[in-house]
């Protein structure tokens, strides 16, 4: 293994070994992607208060997420296509995670079914539902979750119509991906990737094909995906799911104060603050920007995690001293993912924990459970609101 000192450095290694069509669907946004730039260079806008002469022994990373055990407060995100990114990749970065103790969190449009992961992994993972106007697979694949041992289901409540992403239009996203002569012309350079798809079953949106009415094949599978994602979800709807899962619930895509107090007096285990890591709303507040108005607004009513920006660990640093009880990353793990497989997604979560753990301790804590705004200095006019 090349020697890793940060994410970025997996993510140099990403780009060479995946198609052009998923590199970009992961490293990109929605219309001018200002979002999803401003997901991380706001996070670059808050700096650590730097602390000398403590005792820096026994530090501690351990923490909970809706009241499960982790080795830090850090899940993996649910992310589509990732058995596009490296052959069965969802198993993979499942296996990651079970093996590291922290969350993995299963995607409705994964290529790897929640039975192919349960099978693999014989562990308790999450899943993470999109609603779809099909109300006899939106039950179906909430009982198949409950029946592979899914210990929390995560509803995204920020995809009801899907934002558009440029790069996908124009790359001709699809899984698997057509063979256009530009397609074939990347593939060829692509050779590792693709003697590994060669040698796994699992191409397709495990989840959907053969389990949705009339999806068989690739065609149906896209025209049935573009016309699903229910636009008219509402707290009513949310309300039916929470009694259909009758679980630990979590829901994610908040990113205002207003939405954040409803969710609390709902009644979830927790809220993602999240913008989808800029691939829905551009022009949305990053998810670093709005935590500090949604601790505000909900305080101690439910547990507030965040996902979207997160590249390191001083990330994770800055948004749990924000108010955040836990995070999640996402492309981080992808890049992992694409350039090594699982051992590549377990040295993404080696190096968050390992800058999350000498950072801490340099900023004078020894329990990640400590930390909070006396460890930051932030930019007067980053906590002033909106108008």
């Amino acid at each position: 293994m090349p020697v890793i000192t940060c994410i970025d450095d997996l993510k140099t290694i990403y780009r060479r070994r995946v198609p052009k069509m998923f590199y970009d669907y992961a490293e990109s946004g929605s219309y001018t992607e200002s979002t999803f730039r401003e997901n991380t260079t706001d996070f670059a806008k808050i700096k650590l208060r730097q602390k000398v002469a403590v005792d820096m022994t026994g530090r501690t990373t351990d923490s909970t997420m809706i009241g499960q055990k982790v080795a830090m407060p850090v899940g993996l995100a649910p992310v589509g296509l990732t058995g596009m990114q490296s052959a069965d990749g969802e198993i993979k970065a499942a296996q990651a995670a079970k093996k590291f103790g922290v969350p993995f969190t299963l995607s409705t449009m994964s290529i790897c079914s929640i039975e192919d992961v349960a099978e693999a992994t014989q562990h308790p993972f999450w899943f993470q539902l999109y609603v779809m106007r099909d109300q006899e697979f939106l039950e179906a694949i909430i009982e198949r979750a409950k029946r592979a041992n899914c210990s929390a289901l995560v509803l995204t409540l920020d995809l009801q119509i899907l934002g558009q992403r440029h790069k996908d239009l124009k790359n001709g996203l699809s899984a698997p991906p057509k063979l256009t002569l530009p397609v074939m012309m990347d593939l060829a350079t692509k050779w590792r990737w693709g003697l590994e798809m060669l040698q796994t079953k699992r191409r397709f949106f495990g989840n959907i094909v053969g389990h949705a009415k009339g999806v068989g094949d690739t065609s149906s599978l896209m025209s049935w995906t573009a016309e699903q994602f229910d636009p008219q979800l509402d707290w009513g709807k949310i309300a039916r799911i929470r009694e259909l899962w009758g679980g630990k619930l979590i829901l994610k895509g908040i990113n205002d104060p207003e939405d954040a107090r409803i969710a609390a007096d709902f009644g979830a285990d927790a809220i993602v603050v999240s913008n989808h890591g800029g691939r829905q709303l551009d022009g949305a507040a990053s998810s670093i920007r709005m935590l500090p108005d949604i601790v505000e607004a909900v305080g101690d009513k439910i547990e507030i995690h965040l996902d979207s920006g997160i590249r390191s660990g001083q990330d994770v640093l800055k948004a749990l001293a924000m108010g955040a009880h836990a995070t999640y990353i996402g492309r981080a793990f992808i890049y992992g993912l694409g350039a090594m497989g699982e051992a590549g997604v377990t040295k993404a979560l080696e190096v968050i924990r390992k800058e999350l753990d000498i950072s801490m301790a340099l900023c004078g804590e020894r329990d990640v459970k400590n930390l909070g705004r006396h460890n930051l200095m932030i930019p007067k006019d980053f906590l002033e609101p909106y108008l």
